[in-house]
């Protein structure tokens, strides 16, 4: 089993910047990949980035450029530096993990984008 807590979510006018980090409680060593979701009201989740065990990365076509995605195993946590934040970025962001044939979620963390 394996608990992830996410936190950095923030109220933040559009242009502006926020790190999310996620936060496992175990070695995310072996945990691949790793990833970051995200909710808009009344939208699906929608896959934002995911970063394998060895470091590669895949970004959805609409956030390439403007967030980055990076692991650091030693903390066992997980980030998602995002850069101009536009108001579509609104939504509740959840960080994923797998492992084998078991996947895990956190309990999500707020974004606003507004002004």
């Amino acid at each position: 089993q394996v608990q992830l807590v996410e936190s950095g979510g923030d109220l933040v006018q559009p242009g502006g910047s926020l790190r999310l980090s996620c936060a496992a409680s175990r070695t995310i060593f072996r945990l691949n990949p790793m990833g970051w979701y995200r909710q808009a009201p009344g939208k699906e989740r929608e896959l934002v980035a995911v970063i394998t065990s060895g470091g590669n990365t895949n970004y959805a076509a609409s956030v390439k450029g403007r967030f980055t995605i990076s692991r650091d195993n030693a903390k066992n946590t997980v980030y998602l530096q995002m850069n101009s934040l536009k108001p579509e970025d609104t939504a509740v962001y959840y960080c994923n993990a797998r492992f084998g044939i078991h996947e895990y979620w956190g309990q999500g963390t707020q974004v606003t984008v507004s002004s």
